[in-house]
């Protein structure tokens, strides 16, 4: 590739991402989809409709990704998931933070951008402190302290964590048959679990599992099929287009989230430039917006007093902490991360499930208590 070319072909990559987000986001605001909302409906009213279209796009996914990598198109090992190094403390710890946190929050980090497009006043407060407490964990004082304390605590594997590559040198066989074979059988097995009550047929578990796990598939072929460069041409080395971790990149909605509010704030610097997470964060919220709008269910909505206000803004920080220290949130570890069938993915959805139950439970003492 020229270096005349480099322009034309980032901007295609963050043009596609940023379509894809919008659908994502469309999606999202269409079928009410919340992986909070999922837990709660379980601990609350024992309905598993919500949890079984997070399963789905689990589902689609991971046999998506694992497709790709069958047919040699993407490698898990260029993405941050599937690293040798596991920081399973982290990746635990930094879960259950962010698990908790997103229930005083009212939703995750995709459900905080969702809500801002259907006019929610307590999301946009969400993302401004999800934002500034995930850049201090990212970059700031609080990075000092993870670095410190628990990515100290990691298990080193002799390949990558995504179980194709660990069976692959176990056995001494290819990666690529290990993955057509895991990917359809654990994504099979999801998908089997979604479908398999009438419940996780209905039309807005479909779309919403079906559409938003295809939407993962095609944003890692975006970033690592055709933002993919084995040879830059001003550096010469091997380079994905227009992502921050220098990596190919699916959906997270943690860290970009403080690039976007970094990348709004230093727009004159000439070297923050625009990347495929800012466009994704910046799609989901059109997306949302666009159905909110055409649909009638656009509303303001405001915090409803002092404690309500207190929560968002606790649940908003502990979601920036926790989501970086987790390597990812709902949408990063649970679908993207997932996908790459990383062991730290597997570990973080346990954390951000455990988080989440514990926090429900709080609200609930919390209830009765002031009853």
């Amino acid at each position: 590739m020229l270096e005349s070319d480099l322009p034309g072909l980032t901007a295609t990559v963050l043009w596609a991402t940023f379509a894809l987000a919008v659908v994502f986001g469309a999606i999202a605001q269409r079928t009410q989809f919340c992986t909070m909302g999922a837990v709660a409906d379980i601990v609350n009213m024992g309905d598993w409709s919500r949890m079984r279209a997070w399963v789905l796009a689990m589902g689609v996914a991971v046999i998506g990704f694992n497709a790709m990598v069958g047919v040699g198109w993407v490698q898990a090992s260029n993405s941050v998931y599937a690293e040798p190094r596991l920081l399973w403390l982290s990746n635990a710890v930094g879960g259950a933070v962010f698990g908790f946190g997103m229930v005083l929050a009212s939703g995750c980090g995709s459900k905080t951008l969702v809500r801002m497009g259907g006019g929610s006043l307590k999301s946009l407060v969400v993302f401004c402190v999800l934002a500034l407490a995930a850049y201090a964990t990212l970059r700031g004082a609080f990075s000092v302290m993870r670095v410190a304390t628990l990515d100290r605590v990691s298990l080193q594997l002799p390949t990558g964590q995504d179980l194709p590559s660990l069976l692959a040198h176990a056995t001494a066989g290819p990666t690529q048959v290990w993955a057509w074979a895991l990917g359809l059988g654990i994504g099979g097995a999801m998908v089997a679990f979604a479908l398999a009550r009438a419940e996780g047929r209905c039309g807005d578990v479909l779309l919403s599992g079906l559409g938003l796990g295809a939407v993962i598939v095609a944003v890692w072929w975006v970033s690592g099929r055709l933002g993919h460069l084995t040879e830059h041409p001003l550096t010469l080395e091997d380079t994905f287009i227009a992502t921050n971790t220098r990596r190919m990149e699916s959906f997270t909605f943690v860290a970009p989230i403080a690039y976007t509010v970094d990348w709004f704030i230093l727009y004159s610097d000439k070297l923050k430039l625009l990347t495929l997470g800012i466009a994704s964060v910046v799609g989901v919220v059109v997306g949302s917006a666009a159905v909110a709008l055409a649909t009638g269910s656009f509303r303001w909505e405001g915090f409803a007093g002092t404690e309500d206000t207190a929560n968002h803004i606790v649940g908003g920080a502990l979601m920036g902490v926790g989501g970086v220290v987790a390597l990812g949130c709902t949408v990063g570890q649970g679908l993207s991360g997932v996908s790459t069938l990383a062991l730290g993915s597997f570990i973080a959805v346990a954390g951000i499930m455990g988080g989440a139950v514990l926090g429900l439970r709080w609200q609930i003492w919390r209830l009765e208590h002031s009853a």
